[in-house]
């Protein structure tokens, strides 16, 4: 995992501490070494199925304050093993934080161009968080649904998050045009061409998402399927999941440190990610944010299984 490459790196030079990391480290590495020769043996022996070959090119879609970067895969370890399987991916490149109409636009512009460039009919759509959201509002509204085959929404805010709307009302208006300012300032530098963190942060109220699912309902012919997980207690998550576990609990009930497992469920399906232990499975967790191996849960294969069942079902 990289937290504790991180800390062996801080605390390097500091007597006793360093020792006790190291060991960690190395008993991390040494795990991490069988994943990986139990994961390249797997791969070996399917090499010549393809299984992740899908009639569609896959469409990763990426959540809200976040970009697709070239040096730091928003989906971890994800991408790499899909196409070892076979699967050709694109990424939304949409903006990290503007309105769900605004990054709809992005990606209905970015499906046409994987269209014509690959000389496909459609794509297969798998979006995490609120980039769920912004795909729905592509394929409903935009006109994007003659084009896409099927859309996977992972832990995406259907329903939106209640701690959200009183987060709007409670906080004064000077503090959430400071806090705006902050971070499109920062936003920009991942290099949004014009953040609007107050828009991306109001289309995930469950006020603005009601009003969402009413006017954008699904477009025939295009299969919907959603994934969803949680975490079992805020300990389990990484910084700043830990914090928000209980205030969305508070709010909204069972969730993945953002999003209620409620307001996850939407299509014709819906999977639940459930690993036995106390850590369940966070919202970064099942994008392999941290690229961190859980027990009971190996993130790459359950993501080739995700496409291997869109290949057998004709997508």
């Amino acid at each position: 995992g990289i937290k504790w490459r991180v800390l062996g790196v801080l605390f390097a030079f500091f007597p006793v501490v360093n020792i006790i990391i190291l060991l960690r480290m190395v008993r991390l590495a040494d795990s991490e070494y069988k994943v990986e020769c139990r994961l390249a043996e797997l791969d070996r022996s399917r090499a010549g199925d393809r299984i992740c070959a899908t009639k569609y090119p896959v469409l990763m879609v990426h959540g809200v304050f976040f970009r697709d970067l070239r040096l730091f895969n928003y989906w971890g370890r994800i991408p790499e093993e899909l196409e070892k399987n076979g699967a050709k991916i694109f990424y939304g490149s949409q903006q990290s934080a503007d309105s769900v109409a605004g990054c709809a636009g992005e990606l209905k512009a970015k499906i046409d161009e994987i269209v014509a460039k690959e000389h496909c009919e459609k794509v297969n759509i798998i979006a995490h968080s609120k980039g769920g959201l912004d795909s729905r509002y592509a394929i409903s509204l935009l006109g994007a649904g003659d084009k896409v085959a099927s859309l996977t929404t992972v832990n995406t805010p259907h329903r939106g998050c209640q701690f959200a709307d009183y987060l709007m009302s409670k906080a004064p208006d000077g503090l959430k045009e400071q806090l705006a300012s902050k971070y499109n300032a920062a936003l920009k530098k991942l290099g949004d061409t014009n953040p609007d963190f107050i828009a991306a942060v109001t289309d995930l109220t469950a006020s603005s998402c009601s009003e969402f699912n009413r006017k954008c309902p699904d477009v025939p012919g295009v299969y919907y399927q959603s994934v969803g997980s949680r975490s079992v207690s805020a300990s389990g998550g990484r910084f700043p999941l830990n914090l928000s576990y209980h205030l969305v609990k508070y709010f909204d009930g069972p969730n993945d440190g953002l999003v209620s497992v409620d307001a996850m469920k939407w299509g014709d399906s819906f999977r639940m990610i459930e690993p036995e232990g106390r850590r369940g499975v966070t919202h970064a967790d099942v994008i392999d944010l941290n690229r961190e191996n859980i027990k009971g849960f190996d993130v790459r294969e359950f993501y080739v299984g995700l496409v291997n069942d869109l290949k057998n079902k004709g997508f």
